[in-house]
């Protein structure tokens, strides 16, 4: 009865706003970006054969992986930058899936999934129910290093990485059009909030699993009667 909403926005649309609400809320989210670092660490097996396909020049003192100067490599290098996701991108959604897993074994009604080019990645958006785009009033041309500079520093990521993310990305107008709903930050935090809310109250009384919600618990009645009488006749 679980179903996946997918969650993204546009660089410095306060998307993370939207994430800690949903958090305080009890929802389960799941961090892509979270992911896409953890699955890099060493001893991983992306982490091997990135060293293998990229040398062990782009390693720290520490062993691990040196995010600037891959990023340089891939940005200037598209068919790196390809290689690169080849071998990453299915570690990353192998991940998603053991947590979606876990999620739907503890019984969650729905999973966010927390990803930045959700709608630039068709395959994905197939795989949700729902589509969430947080959105903000673009902000001036002026502002475009300050935004760089919060979106390296918040997701870990190189200049070159984020100038590339950055560049890779639809513009938000496209993206309203794609998503199935729709949350405005360009007010304040309690605006965002209660549309937060409001989104979370549709998700949780959707419809659509009422039926199989009380299938559900009609089969967990009928176990436990049969496990009654089975311990009935068996003391008796």
């Amino acid at each position: 009865t679980m179903f996946l909403v997918g969650l993204s926005g546009g660089i410095a649309s306060g998307k993370s706003t939207v994430v800690a609400v949903l958090r305080e809320l009890g929802c389960a989210v799941i961090d892509a970006d979270v992911i896409a670092r953890e699955v890099v660490q060493p001893r991983c097996k992306a982490y091997r054969q990135i060293v293998r396909y990229f040398g062990t020049e782009i390693l720290l003192e520490n062993g691990e992986i040196n995010r600037e100067a891959l990023g340089n490599i891939i940005f200037s290098h598209p068919e790196k930058r390809q290689l690169l996701n080849s071998i990453t991108h299915p570690e990353i959604q192998k991940e998603m899936l053991k947590q979606v897993l876990k999620y739907f074994v503890l019984g969650y009604r729905y999973v966010i999934l927390d990803i930045p080019l959700l709608f630039e990645t068709n395959s994905l958006t197939k795989l949700m129910k729902y589509t969430v785009l947080v959105y903000c009033v673009a902000l001036p041309s002026r502002q475009r290093p300050a935004k760089l500079s919060r979106l390296m520093k918040r997701s870990g990521l190189s200049r070159a990485e984020a100038e590339a993310r950055i560049a890779s990305q639809l513009p938000l107008d496209e993206k309203r059009k794609l998503a199935s709903h729709v949350i405005d930050n360009s007010g304040d935090r309690e605006s965002t909030r209660r549309q937060v809310l409001r989104l979370h109250a549709r998700l949780e009384d959707s419809l659509d699993f009422l039926w199989a919600r009380l299938a559900a618990g009609t089969v967990v009645a009928g176990i436990g009667g049969l496990v009654y009488l089975l311990l009935r006749h068996f003391i008796s």
